[in-house]
């Protein structure tokens, strides 16, 4: 009996790969959850949505506008799932068009459990009605929780809603925030388009680091089509200082991760909007390569982090994790970098420092990073 259960676990997760054509490089967007959480409201999505087009964070590439816990309500005679009518009066339709009319995407919560992580109406037991719902409202993201589940494995749960996604006739990016439960990473790519593997991240500097450190244990599966997910920034949210905010960042488009923001952008400070709308950091993230950067090299808290773009150029960050200022050193050929001249460009002050050929070294103040790209000369 074992066997057999066995078997059809393998049959599940492998035979009906994902193969949607979306997430080819990581998403980019708006997600309510770490500002608001619970307080959500028509009002308020119709603004952030006005907010990305008019600030230009559309234009920098933010794409999705993604609505999570607390939007539904219950389901009616039919098993069909109800938006909560005092926050969302006209329905999800209505809040989908009114993101393409603005040349946007949108996208919803939901969960692979019978209650989401606010006990309200999950998705286990109606994934197929689920799907075609939100292909009748113009859904383009799915994220997908795991809690108040059957207690069976994400593995069986998971790939039922990809099955579901993959049978209507709308193309879905299908996020799976399943917290790490049986190293998803190992598996995610035959079922989602991004695949948690840490519990929530929180506004401070440690959490941060921490949740970034546990990604990179998982950088080799990542890739095209399939990307490891530490979870939504924190910029904007007031819990870090500019620096922090900017290595946060940083770290987030160098390892490829989905950039999600999850701050109030109607309200956003002229430092966040320039951490978030500048085009060289963007451009790591989005580089057609798509090879999830990594810790490099780390000794006391200095850090090098980096990874290969295209073009044969080279992304690095020299991270300084200490309470102290510390010079960090970049040697090329202990990095991996093969031998050549390389114009060192400065990607936050968007300028070129140098030529270099062997190694760069930079002091580094405490809790910052430089973040620099390496191009062939």
């Amino acid at each position: 009996m074992k066997m057999i259960l066995m078997a059809l676990l393998a049959l599940i997760i492998f035979v009906s790969p994902l193969d949607n054509g979306v997430g080819l490089t990581p998403p980019m967007g708006w997600n309510s959850w770490n500002k608001f959480g619970c307080m959500i409201n028509e009002k308020l999505i119709m603004s952030t949505i006005d907010t990305i087009v008019s600030s230009g964070l559309a234009e920098a590439g933010y794409t999705y506008v993604n609505i999570d816990d607390c939007w539904q309500k219950s389901r009616d005679e039919n098993g069909k799932i109800q938006p909560n009518p005092n926050s969302f009066p006209n329905g999800m339709k209505v809040m989908a068009d009114y993101a393409h009319s603005k040349g946007l995407k949108f996208g919803l919560y939901s969960d692979a459990g019978y209650s989401t992580c606010c006990n309200l109406p999950g998705s286990l037991g109606y994934e197929e009605i689920d799907a075609k719902t939100y292909e009748e409202w113009g859904i383009d993201y799915l994220k997908y929780d795991n809690c108040n589940s059957d207690g069976s494995s994400p593995k069986i749960r998971y790939p039922v809603m990809r099955d579901a996604l993959l049978k209507i006739n709308r193309t879905i990016y299908y996020s799976m925030c399943e917290w790490g439960i049986e190293e998803p990473a190992k598996w995610g790519k035959e079922v989602a388009n991004s695949w948690r593997n840490t519990g929530d991240i929180e506004d401070n500097w440690n959490s941060m680091l921490n949740i970034i450190d546990s990604n990179n244990y998982w950088a080799e599966y990542a890739g095209p089509g399939g990307w490891n997910d530490p979870d939504m920034l924190e910029v904007g949210n007031g819990g870090m200082t500019y620096e922090e905010y900017k290595v946060h960042f940083g770290l987030w488009s160098l390892v490829k991760a989905p950039l999600l923001i999850g701050c109030d952008i109607t309200n956003m400070s002229e430092e966040t909007f320039k951490i978030l709308s500048n085009e060289e950091v963007i451009a790591v993230n989005q580089d057609p390569l798509g090879v999830q950067g990594k810790k490099l090299d780390s000794v006391d808290g200095k850090e090098v982090w980096g990874g290969p773009l295209a073009n044969d150029s080279f992304v690095l960050m020299l991270l300084n994790r200490g309470e102290s200022p510390a010079d960090i050193e970049a040697n090329f050929e202990k990095l991996g970098i093969k031998k050549g001249d390389y114009v060192v460009r400065d990607l936050w002050e968007k300028k070129d420092i140098g030529v270099f050929s062997e190694s760069f070294k930079e002091s580094v103040e405490p809790h910052s990073g430089i973040l620099i790209k390496l191009s062939p000369k």
